[in-house]
C-alpha cells in the first residue's frame, strides 16, 4: 500500500511523517496489506528521509518511508521480496502436499495392515478349526480301525475254531450223540458194500 503526502510551502502547521503513520498502519491492516509505503515530501529539510529509504518497523511492521525519487527502487525491493515470498509460498506448500501424501500413505498403509490382520487372524482361525476336524476324523478312523482289527481277530478265532471242530469232540462227555454219530458212521459204510 502507497500513501503520498505533500503540503504547501505555504501552510502554517507543518506536518511531520510520523503524524501519518498510526493511519496507514490501521489502513494497510484493513485492506490485508504485506507493506506500507509514505512517499513524502514533508520535513524536506531532514537528513533522515533525505537520504534514502526509512524503515520504519521499529514503529510499526512493514512500514517504510521514502522520497518520490526513491519510489521506483522501493517498488524493485518489494516486487523482488514478494517474488521471493512466492517462491517461498510454493516450495513450502510444494512441502506440505508431500507431508499430506506422505501422511494419506501411512494412513493406508495402516488400514492395510488392520485389514489384512483381520483376515489373517480369520484364516487363521479357520484353518485351526479344519485342523481341529481333521484330528477328530482321524480319531475317529483310528477307532473304527481297532474295532474293525479287532472284528477280523474275533472272526479269524471263530473260523480256527470252526474249522477244529470235528464229531469227536462235538461228542465227548455225550454218549448218546456219539452212539448216532457211530451208528451214521457204521450204516453208511454197510451201504457203500
Amino acid at each position: 500500500m502507497f500513501e503520498m503526502k505533500n503540503e504547501n510551502d505555504e501552510t502554517a502547521t507543518k506536518k511531520k511523517n510520523e503524524d501519518f503513520l498510526k493511519e496507514l498502519d490501521k489502513d494497510r491492516t484493513e485492506k490485508g496489506c504485506d507493506y506500507a509505503v509514505l512517499v513524502s515530501l514533508l520535513e524536506p529539510d531532514s537528513e533522515l528521509y533525505n537520504t534514502g529509504i526509512i524503515d520504519m518497523s521499529h514503529r510499526h511492521p512493514k512500514m517504510y518511508i521514502v522520497r518520490p525519487q526513491f519510489f521506483i527502487p522501493i517498488i524493485t525491493l518489494l516486487r523482488n521480496a514478494a517474488m521471493n515470498s512466492l517462491k517461498y509460498k510454493l516450495e513450502l506448500a510444494l512441502v506440505k502436499a508431500q507431508n499430506i501424501d506422505i501422511t494419506n500413505f501411512e494412513t493406508q498403509l495402516d488400514t492395510f495392515k488392520t485389514a489384512f490382520a483381520k483376515n489373517y487372524d480369520l484364516a487363521s482361525r479357520r484353518f485351526q478349526t479344519a485342523i481341529d476336524e481333521i484330528d477328530k476324523s482321524i480319531d475317529h478312523l483310528q477307532k473304527t480301525k481297532e474295532a474293525l482289527l479287532g472284528t477280523d481277530r474275533n472272526l479269524r478265532l471263530a473260523n480256527d475254531k470252526a474249522q477244529d471242530v470235528t464229531i469227536k469232540k462235538l461228542t465227548r462227555g455225550n454218549p448218546t450223540m456219539a452212539a448216532k454219530f457211530a451208528e451214521l458212521k457204521d450204516g453208511g459204510s454197510s451201504d457203500a458194500e
